[in-house]
């Protein structure tokens, strides 16, 4: 499969093609090292400067990795639990039972499929209620058996069909939120794409918030906030400055707790480095959250989310 290059990666879609062209000639392996390093110079000349639009681009990367290849890379073992027990099994969102490094975790993450088929299958990673039912079931399950939960987002958005309302999409999520505040285990939620409105807070409410460097996070996307202000999408780079969704801006507003340094290039660029890196934060920071007494993280959980948009006001 050809790879994409989106329309700012235009001068290291160049380098790229200098460094296949030695190789298929046979050039000196001093001559090929140079051009890899000036491929690696340029990636994060481009990446240091991106725009917030660029950034939601970067995050839209059609070969970005989804959860199940984070779970695959990082799982030695890896069980996947199916169904809500009530209505289906929701494809937009994955869960099981994974190993890491001898320890059993609950991964629970949006998938938005890698082909076409799996797209359609997979609803784009839209989740219908059964989604958010299902993943609620996979979490009390793993606060049964005490282990800690671990939440990959990644999703334009809830599904907004009429069916979808009809089996109770806003109570889903709200049902989720609710339940998810009270967990006893660790719950840690990663950005590692798209962070899209209650479809990404379904999954997203934990102990700690962190983002991958080139993700957004937002309670609307840039195209929808220009559809509503403008009437038009056209003024959606103007939308998502104004919307702040990135993982700097809304670690400077003390949103999320951390951001998740990604490759050169972006994680398309390099995904088993990606993997390599998400792996050891889940387990640096499953094992901090493990040395806090769980009804102090139940109140410290409480507190995070409480806080967030209130401010106070001083008389002159």
């Amino acid at each position: 499969m050809a790879t994409v290059y989106l329309d700012f990666e235009e001068p290291i879609a160049a380098l790229h093609a200098q460094i296949a062209a030695a190789e298929s000639s046979g050039a000196e392996e001093n001559r090929i090292a140079e051009l890899k390093q000036r491929l690696i110079d340029k990636q994060r000349e481009i990446y240091e400067k991106l725009t917030v639009w660029q950034r939601i681009q970067v995050s839209r990367h059609p070969e970005r990795p989804y959860t199940l290849f984070y779970i695959e890379q990082i799982c030695s073992e890896f069980i996947e639990l199916h169904g809500d027990r009530l209505y289906r099994d929701d494809k937009a969102i994955v869960g099981g039972l994974g190993c890491i490094d001898g320890k059993t975790y609950m991964i629970i993450g949006h998938q938005k499929g890698t082909t076409t088929q799996s797209r359609i299958e997979r609803n784009f990673g839209m989740p219908n209620p059964e989604g958010y039912r299902k993943a609620l079931r996979l979490m009390k399950l793993a606060e049964k058996f005490h282990k800690p939960i671990v939440t990959l987002i990644d999703t334009p958005g809830a599904y907004p069909g009429e069916e979808a309302e009809r089996h109770g999409q806003g109570e889903a999520i709200a049902r989720n939120l609710m339940q998810m505040t009270a967990l006893k285990v660790p719950v840690l939620c990663i950005v590692i794409g798209e962070g899209a409105s209650g479809g990404a807070l379904g999954i997203g409410l934990g102990d700690r918030l962190l983002m991958l460097e080139n993700t957004w996070y937002s309670v609307i996307s840039p195209e929808a906030c220009s559809s509503i202000l403008w009437r038009t999408a056209e003024h959606k780079e103007k939308a998502a400055e104004a919307l702040k969704p990135t993982a700097h801006d809304l670690y400077a507003m003390g949103i999320i707790d951390g951001i998740v340094p990604e490759p050169p290039g972006g994680a398309h660029a390099n995904p088993a480095q990606m993997a390599a890196t998400l792996k050891q934060v889940i387990v640096q920071h499953i094992g901090e959250l493990e040395q806090i007494a769980p009804e102090e993280r139940i109140q410290l959980r409480i507190k995070k989310f409480s806080s967030m948009g209130v401010f106070t006001t001083q008389a002159s």
